[in-house]
Formats: C-alpha cells, sequence, structure tokens
C-alpha cells in the first residue's frame, strides 16, 4: 500500500477515535505535557478535541479544561472576560505540572484560546512553567470579526463604546475583549513583548481565515516568535478559521512545534477540512 495512503488512513482513524486520556495524570511521555485551550463559545470536549486524539497517538500527554463559563452553562465556553478566564488557565497549568512531575508545559491553542496561549504567561505568573506555544489562529492585534465590528465604528468611538457594553450585558465580554480597542487587546498590546523569556512562540494562521480578519493581525512580530502562513506549507489548504482546529496539516504544523523539528516535511493533504 502506498505510504500515502497508509498515511491518509491513519490520520482518517485517528480523528474517529474514541476520547481516552485526556486529563490523564499518570500518562507518561518523552515530551512535556500539551495543555489544549479551546475557542470562543467552545469547550474542552469540542474544537480541538480531535487534534488531542491525534496528538495522543503520537505519543503526547494532552490535558484540557472548559475555561470561562458561566454556572449553569457548561456547554459555552470562553465567554467570560479574557482577565477572568485567564487565572482559570493559569491555575490549570499549574495543576498540570505539580500532577505530572513535569517542569514545564506546552501550549495548543485555537482562536480565543490561541490569544490566551499569549496573554497568560505574560500577565498570569506562569511563563516559568511553559516551554512551546502553538498558537493557531490568536486575534493578537484585535478581529473584525469578518468586518462586522467595523459597523461598531460607523458613529465613532461612542458607537463602539456601546457596542462594547451590549456585549458585555449579553454575556460575552470576551467578544468585547477581543474585538478593536478591546480592553484585553489594549492590554496585550501595550508596548512590553508580548513573547516571555524561555517561551518559544509559533504563530499558524490561514490566509483564508474568514472570521480573524484580516488574518495577518495574528502575527507578533518579536524576538522569539516564528510567523507561520499554513499555505506557505501547503499552498493548496484552502482552510478557514474554524477548520483550522480540525485540519490535518494544521495538525502536523502544531506536532512539529511540539517536537521542536519545525521543518520536518509531511505529505499535505489537498483540500483538507476546510471552512
Amino acid at each position: 500500500m502506498p505510504s500515502f495512503i497508509k498515511w491518509a488512513l491513519s490520520a482518517f482513524a485517528a480523528t474517529t477515535a474514541v476520547a481516552t486520556g485526556i486529563n490523564d495524570f499518570s500518562c507518561k511521555s518523552s515530551y512535556n505535557p500539551v495543555v489544549l485551550l479551546h475557542g470562543l463559545g467552545a469547550t474542552f470536549y469540542e474544537d480541538l478535541n480531535y487534534m488531542q486524539y491525534w496528538l495522543q497517538a503520537q505519543g503526547f500527554c494532552t490535558y484540557a479544561r472548559t475555561y470561562g463559563a458561566y454556572d449553569g452553562f457548561p456547554l459555552l465556553g470562553g465567554l467570560k472576560a479574557i482577565n477572568e478566564s485567564a487565572p482559570e488557565i493559569a491555575a490549570y497549568i499549574k495543576e498540570i505540572v505539580e500532577k505530572t512531575g513535569k517542569s514545564k508545559v506546552d501550549l495548543v491553542g485555537h482562536s480565543e484560546g490561541a490569544f490566551q496561549s499569549l496573554y497568560v504567561p505574560k500577565f498570569e505568573g506562569v511563563s516559568h512553567l511553559i516551554d512551546k506555544i502553538a498558537s493557531i489562529a490568536p486575534p493578537t492585534h484585535a478581529t473584525t470579526f469578518a468586518g462586522l465590528y467595523n459597523l461598531a465604528y460607523k458613529f465613532g468611538n461612542e458607537s463602539r463604546a456601546a457596542v462594547g457594553e451590549v456585549l458585555d450585558t449579553l454575556g460575552c465580554p470576551a467578544c468585547n475583549d477581543l474585538g478593536p480597542d478591546g480592553p484585553a487587546i489594549k492590554r496585550l498590546n501595550d508596548g512590553t513583548p508580548i513573547a516571555q523569556p524561555g517561551n518559544s512562540i509559533t504563530i499558524i494562521a490561514s490566509k483564508y481565515d474568514e472570521l480573524v480578519t484580516p488574518p495577518s493581525t495574528s502575527f507578533v512580530h518579536e524576538e522569539g516568535v516564528t510567523n507561520r502562513w499554513i499555505q506557505d506549507t501547503c499552498p493548496l489548504d484552502p482552510v478557514g478559521h474554524i477548520g483550522e482546529a480540525y485540519d490535518l496539516n494544521v495538525w502536523h504544523l502544531v506536532r512539529n512545534v511540539l517536537t521542536a523539528t519545525p521543518e520536518k516535511k509531511f505529505v499535505c493533504l489537498l483540500g483538507s477540512p476546510g471552512k
């Protein structure tokens, strides 16, 4: 059987695997524990879950927890303000280090989770517990949410403030946080470095991202940060924002980050699960 077909079949099997081994503190691996951070409105068992199973099959011990959910509404995570969710994530990182006996963890985040993978090390006092960060499509410098925020500025800064108040009132402070001039965006980009000493950051973004717009706003131009377009490695991959969590090519790029082999070659899947 050709090697490509074998690879495709094994990848498909991984995506259909039963969830096992998540948050298994007895798991042993030569790699750092991997903490996966879901996106806005998602949970630990939905969004990065298939990538998580695949990473387990590659020999990683993986950990995930829903953050930023309101009491009584566990099906929607990441809604609380970024500065409320960040301490939850930091506490979980400390718990993993304590229970696994490892000195450091690696972070893999998607969308809001990717933003948190940059925000938490900078502000929550856990950067010394973090080694490698794979940040997939973070709204680092804010997102217009497919242009929707342009409407918020139709009548100037006052209308933007009014939209922020509405989002806060409706129970999605994180939506306000991640828009242009959002509180979390301003704090992360406060003029001091985003990349913390000892942290190796790789930003992975798609040129066809339709939600983090413009897509280039994901990138961080600092020492210790690698910015990588998916299409620079797999030119024919049409993947959009949601699809990045389920894209086999992205999974391989993440694995390369976690194994510190950034240029390792892999077979790109044409038309990998896209939008």
